[in-house]
């Protein structure tokens, strides 16, 4: 599993944690499923557990966190790396990211993550709605993969 050590000295906690763009083909475009959460457009995720590899983690994470099942992982798109508080301490999370397909979008938003909507936004104007700079990044390379110029 790809963790990395907490690093005490600098009172950082390191975070992996995994999750997916879920696209699906309507007509002559794509769409993809954006999670509302808190107050903002967001793409799903979570933390990886210990028995899990990343993309065990992104695929239940997804699942749980959306209700589509039968999910298949159809892309590496990389990852990002972002930091917070929580707790009043520095945390560090590396996210995997994956394209995927569901064989079954039967949407259901996981209330006990505060999930309160899901919506299918198309791709092209998804980054624009989602709330930060890194799932834009996720965004644009799953745009640059399914449209390359």
């Amino acid at each position: 599993m790809p963790t990395k050590p907490d690093h005490p000295e600098n009172g950082r906690r390191e975070v992996p944690a995994a999750g997916g763009v879920i696209c699906r083909r309507d007509g002559g475009h794509t769409e993809v499923l954006l999670i509302f959460r808190r107050g903002l457009w967001d793409l799903p995720k979570g933390k990886i557990e210990a028995d899990e590899s990343p993309r065990q983690s992104a695929l239940r994470e997804v699942e749980e966190e959306t209700g589509c099942s039968d999910l298949r992982i159809t892309a590496d798109l990389g990852t990002t790396v972002h930091e917070y508080e929580e707790k009043g301490q520095p945390v560090i999370k590396t996210t995997w990211w994956y394209a995927m397909e569901s064989g079954s979008p039967d949407l259901k938003p996981q209330q006990e993550e505060e999930i309160e909507a899901l919506e299918w936004t198309d791709l092209s104007g998804a980054s624009e709605k989602v709330a930060f700079e890194n799932l834009e990044k996720v965004l644009h390379r799953l745009q640059q993969l399914l449209e390359p110029d």
